[in-house]
């Protein structure tokens, strides 16, 4: 539970919290607050928790701290509860992303105005007033702090509340990844290009839209893109321009976030679907013939598959799988035996 920061820029630090292991000599809770208290309190004081919460926590956490930003991943494997907390500043901006679990702020339900946040779905508001909040077990969240001043505009009093998966979010959550992956080797200027990309996109999911042109914008749009394709690599439909109408930018845009990067993205799809099926290949107990892995991959045309895949690792696919996957029989046409 040490911080890691950049020697280069003191403002900007990742820091992880780990305490998913009961520890009879230390208990989990008195670490995690210990950790809290020594490297976060300044910037983000920790909230008080219930009894009950203490007695039984168990959690990973990982904070990054991008200036006056703080990306929090949290992943309570204990169901969380806290209480009212009169010293928590305000001016601020909370966004809450679940991806597993449930979310819910506010006070008791007896006393009502509680909202929850389930899984799939975001939550971003200005935090006017001290909010307790409790989890469900194993619950994972994305939570992203923001100063008060930079969305204003345009927040102003309003809480919007949709799905995770919208094109705004997306291209969020997939930067808020990247900085939390990259931060520790950044210089300055990587901060703070890094800390006006948060902001924008920020700015976008109260708006509901980005600007597609914006060039800091492109990183995050190319990992999204790729985000998505990972997640849709056995859909038929996938291709360039899928990624584009569900990210909400033109094709064209999307082509020059990827060529900034150096990947086309056909290139890409193309590229991790050989991963995928070369995965397949080397499986011990894969019974598939090569023709119906290439065919599953939407590889149709077999020369096609094994022209690529030989680029690509300088093997066949015949001569990979005979050597993971040695055997009499490998099947490589047909049905498989």
């Amino acid at each position: 539970m040490t911080p890691n920061s950049t020697a280069r820029d003191r403002s900007s630090r990742v820091l992880r919290l780990d305490t998913a292991v009961p520890r009879a000599m230390h208990p989990t809770f008195d670490a995690f607050q210990d950790a809290w208290q020594t490297h976060l309190d300044n910037e983000l004081p920790m909230p008080a928790f219930s009894q009950a919460a203490k007695d039984d926590y168990r959690g990973r956490t990982r904070v990054a701290q991008v200036r006056d930003v703080m990306i929090v991943d949290a992943h309570p494997i204990t169901a969380l509860q806290t209480l009212e907390y009169p010293d928590e500043p305000t001016g601020m901006v909370k966004m809450y992303t679940v991806r597993r679990g449930t979310w819910t702020l506010g006070g008791s339900p007896v006393a009502g105005e509680r909202t929850t946040i389930s899984a799939g779905q975001f939550l971003l508001h200005h935090m006017v007033r001290p909010t307790p909040f409790e989890t469900t077990p194993d619950t994972i969240a994305k939570i992203l702090v923001l100063p008060a001043s930079a969305l204003a505009a345009q927040l102003a009093d309003r809480t919007v509340i949709g799905e995770a998966d919208s094109a705004e979010v997306r291209l969020l959550t997939a930067h808020t990844s990247m900085v939390t992956a990259t931060l520790e080797d950044l210089g300055p200027a990587g901060v703070d290009a890094a800390h006006r990309s948060l902001l924008e996109l920020a700015k976008a999911v109260a708006a509901g839209r980005f600007d597609d042109a914006e060039p800091l914008l492109a990183p995050a749009l190319t990992q999204a893109a790729k985000d998505l394709a990972d997640e849709r690599l056995g859909d038929r439909e996938l291709s360039p321009t899928m990624l584009a109408r569900e990210l909400r930018v033109s094709p064209r845009t999307l082509q020059r976030a990827f060529a900034a990067a150096g990947e086309p993205a056909g290139a890409y799809i193309r590229r991790r679907r050989l991963e995928q099926a070369r995965l397949a290949l080397g499986s011990p107990g894969q019974r598939a013939s090569i023709t119906e892995i290439a065919a599953y991959w939407h590889f149709t045309d077999s020369s096609h598959f094994a022209r690529s895949f030989k680029a690509q690792f300088g093997q066949t696919p015949s001569e990979y799988a005979r050597v993971t996957r040695p055997g009499p029989n490998i099947p490589s046409v047909g049905r498989s035996k």
